[in-house]
């Protein structure tokens, strides 16, 4: 029977209608899957002697004092990115298979996944290191047992938290604050939860914890899938009562208004564009790396320039590039209407000017570091405005890719987002800002370079009809391409 639905998965894969750039992607993934192995490995082996090297104290006990933070990450990823084995059951329901088989071979995929065993790569070189500077050999076994089964747990758990964001987020947050705490000496969390990753090597039937943990799990997510595997019951699209919107401010602006109304809905109704909100909220601590000096390699003064842009353009960058992806679900009713192209790419890019304005003064906290440092996030800004915002809505043009509002998956990206156009995109996004502060910086002096990047981005703003003209060309031209690429499926 595992046999069977392994033929299965690979006939979907083989004949799915975007393949050739599935296996592109799949390929690629091999590769960044082949970087973190070998990252893993070293880090498993050097470890130890970095640990012992730095006089931290026993490498064992300081690794089970951040374990907390390792198995909270890992669970968030897991979250973020892991495929969840309900795509997996839909199409079979309508196969003459018993219900326990099928719940059984979709957990059973999720073991053989990358999140799990690639742990394995950093604890079983760490456990044999161990075991070579004399540790004694059963307490190690137990211990890396015991370790390996918290792992598995957080897949299962995270199988039974799909979509709960009401307790994911809010456990995460308390975490991230309590790690915020024991950096600044406020509270030291680990004081109480290293003891209990200890005890699996101080005390050898401690490990049998974690175990019975995960097959409670594993039996609880069989019992939940087998009992709601119905496409009205558990797998059934889950609605919500609508409230009522008007936002009849909006309406001054006529049809422009009309199309800020329908994103400001979409966005605060769906998880895809929430989490994309609260990945823009983000980018702006991105400049932290940069202004505290944590890596050496962003000390350059260039540096600066890129750190503005990203900081401010957390929304452009995460929201603009997918349009009009956003919209796929309804895209081909818009298109039969009489609707004009510039008012509906004028509505993204009021949307992301918006945005980024309340980015830069969000980020007001980094004048902490100098005024230089805010001045470059405030150049950024400008040159995200008029530069960038008209990128990332030409760009959006050739990402044919349809979102799934009520999904996380291929939050952080997707396969055909990567292509020749977009990528040389990327060049005047990223590339020309730092070559034209450069310019300005080491020719003139640093006041210059700002100067520059800050005209480039006025200059933007002041061809914006020409802009926009180009743009709506480009949509037109790539219209039919679009509509049939958000008909295709996987």
């Amino acid at each position: 029977m595992f046999k069977h639905f392994f033929n299965l998965q690979l006939k979907s894969f083989f004949r799915a209608a975007s393949f050739k750039t599935n296996l592109a992607f799949k390929i690629l993934m091999i590769f960044a899957a082949l970087y973190f192995i070998v990252v893993f490995l070293a880090m498993g082996v050097g470890s130890f002697f970095i640990i012992k090297k730095a006089g931290l104290g026993d490498p064992l006990r300081v690794v089970n004092r951040f374990m907390i933070y390792y198995l909270v990450m890992d669970l968030y990823i897991r979250y973020m990115f892991q495929k969840m084995p309900i795509l997996n059951i839909k199409p079979l329901l309508y196969m003459p298979f018993k219900k326990s088989a099928v719940v059984k071979y979709s957990l059973g995929k999720t073991v053989f996944s990358f999140f799990n065993w690639m742990h394995a790569f950093f604890f079983v070189p760490f456990s044999i290191v161990l075991l070579t500077q004399g540790y004694d050999p059963l307490d190690v076994v137990v211990w890396h047992l015991a370790i390996m089964a918290l792992f598995y747990s957080n897949n299962f758990l995270n199988i039974m938290m799909n979509n709960q964001d009401r307790i994911f987020y809010p456990m995460v947050s308390i975490l991230a604050i309590l790690a915020l705490c024991q950096y600044n000496g406020w509270f030291d969390i680990t004081l109480y939860t290293a003891p209990v990753f200890d005890a699996f090597f101080d005390t050898p039937w401690a490990f049998v914890i974690p175990i019975l943990l995960l097959t409670g799990l594993v039996y609880a997510s069989f019992n939940y899938f087998k009992k709601h595997m119905y496409l009205d019951g558990g797998l059934a699209t889950k609605h919500t009562e609508a409230k009522s919107e008007d936002y009849t401010w909006l309406n001054r602006f006529g049809n422009l208004g009309t199309f800020l109304k329908n994103d400001i809905k979409l966005i605060r109704r769906n998880k895809r564009s929430k989490t994309t909100v609260m990945l823009s909220v983000l980018f702006i601590f991105y400049g932290l790396l940069f202004g505290s000096g944590a890596v050496e390699v962003y000390e350059g003064p260039v540096w600066s320039i890129f750190a503005g842009i990203f900081v401010s353009g957390g929304f452009l960058f995460s929201f603009g590039q997918f349009v009009p992806s956003w919209d796929s679900s309804y895209y081909p009713l818009m298109m039969s209407q009489n609707i004009q192209y510039r008012e509906y790419l004028s509505s993204k890019w009021y949307l992301i000017v918006i945005a980024t304005v309340i980015s830069t003064v969000l980020s007001a906290f980094y004048l902490y570091f100098g005024w230089e440092f805010y001045l470059a996030i405030v150049v950024g800004a400008i040159y995200n405005i008029g530069v960038n915002s008209y990128l990332v809505l030409w760009g959006g043009a050739y990402i044919k890719t349809p979102i799934d509002l009520t999904s996380n998956k291929k939050a952080f990206g997707d396969k055909q987002a990567f292509n020749v156009k977009t990528m040389l995109l990327t060049i005047p996004k990223l590339v020309l800002p730092l070559l034209v502060f450069a310019a300005g910086y080491y020719l003139i002096n640093p006041v210059a370079g700002y100067i520059a990047v800050a005209l480039s981005g006025v200059l933007g703003f002041v061809f914006k009809d020409q802009a926009f003209k180009m743009i709506e060309k480009i949509y037109k031209k790539e219209k039919y391409k679009t509509l049939l690429a958000y008909k295709q499926t996987d």
